[in-house]
């Protein structure tokens, strides 16, 4: 499996990725793989040797940034060589626009966006979601020697210390051609009003039952005094009440916070496909019959304007 790393940290879809590649390692009796492209990453391999059998790291200033095109031939080199019975990449910007390419010129089969993933006989079977999440399918690739697959964030639940204290082995860049069609440039971060609510440990959505973008404020308050950011269901950004990066969902963005409070959300299919993986869920709706509470660990049937000011006291009462 790709080590997906950005800025010196590497990311959740890693840690994810090193789980669920553990159970597949066990269940195929093959060993599990981590590979570390980048420069000045040594640092990085204690904690992937804890995770899993064997982790291979190929340093070199060119590695400095994320390159689809130096990438793809350097995995394309370990994977010949190497032959690995499964690859998994990060279904993230980064992979989606390595994983394509590399799957051609290794002439191998690929699946994408997996939430589920399993072995029978040595032949690949993924479960991936179709129609907005409404349906999930269970697929059967064709036999091959080998498969590249995709993995959604947060479908996997990590684990970070497995205590496996496997080999790390560095291996020498094996590209010596100099890249030109690709090169990078720069980072482009958010802007400073930008939230990035993956990161967040603690998220207060709001949807429809919020009724008035007056209201806002207010449970801002509550998000703030919690630690947290404000997030939300897709209609409070087609009312334009917040920006498309706070929306929680299959068409915005999967978040696995330690604790999610849901105020006045239903709980279509659509955003619980993001939120379902937090640690804790706690939902206010005042219809008992909502699907928010069938994922929540605990529920309020009550209005969300009697129950946001007496958090927000008992907040406050707390800090003191």
């Amino acid at each position: 499996m790709l080590v997906e790393h950005r800025k010196g940290e590497i990311r959740d879809i890693t840690f994810e990725m090193l789980t669920k590649g553990r159970e597949l390692a066990e269940e195929t009796e093959t060993e599990l793989t981590a590979i570390l492209l980048g420069n000045a990453v040594q640092e990085h391999a204690k904690t992937l040797a804890n995770n899993a059998a064997k982790v291979l790291i190929v340093e070199d200033q060119k590695l400095e940034n994320f390159n689809s095109e130096l990438y793809q031939a350097t995995l394309h080199n370990l994977i010949s060589k190497h032959k690995p019975l499964l690859t998994l990449i990060g279904h993230t910007s980064f992979g989606l626009e390595l994983a394509p390419s590399l799957a051609v010129s290794l002439k191998t089969p690929m699946v994408t966006d997996c939430i589920g993933l399993t072995f029978e006989k040595r032949e690949l079977l993924v479960t991936r979601q179709m129609y907005g999440g409404k349906v999930n399918v269970l697929a059967r690739l064709q036999p091959a020697e080998s498969y590249i697959a995709t993995i959604r964030q947060a479908a996997f639940q990590s684990k970070k210390e497995a205590g496996i204290n496997g080999e790390i082995i560095k291996v020498d860049l094996p590209v010596s051609k100099e890249i030109t069609r690709k090169q990078f440039i720069e980072y482009v971060m958010p802007p400073p009003s930008g939230v990035d609510i993956t990161a967040a440990d603690i998220l207060v959505g709001i949807g429809r039952g919020i009724k008035d973008a007056a209201e806002i404020p207010s449970v801002e308050e509550l998000a703030r005094n919690l630690g947290g950011v404000l997030a939300c269901s897709r209609p409070i950004v087609d009312k334009g009440w917040l920006p498309n990066d706070r929306q929680v969902g299959s068409s915005g963005k999967t978040v696995k916070p330690k604790l999610y409070i849901a105020l006045g959300i239903s709980g279509a299919f659509q955003h619980i496909l993001g939120m379902k993986n937090a640690d804790l869920i706690i939902a206010v709706n005042k219809d008992q019959n909502a699907p928010i509470f069938g994922v929540a660990d605990y529920g309020i049937v009550d209005d969300l304007f009697k129950i946001v000011p007496a958090l927000k006291n008992q907040v406050n009462q707390l800090k003191k």
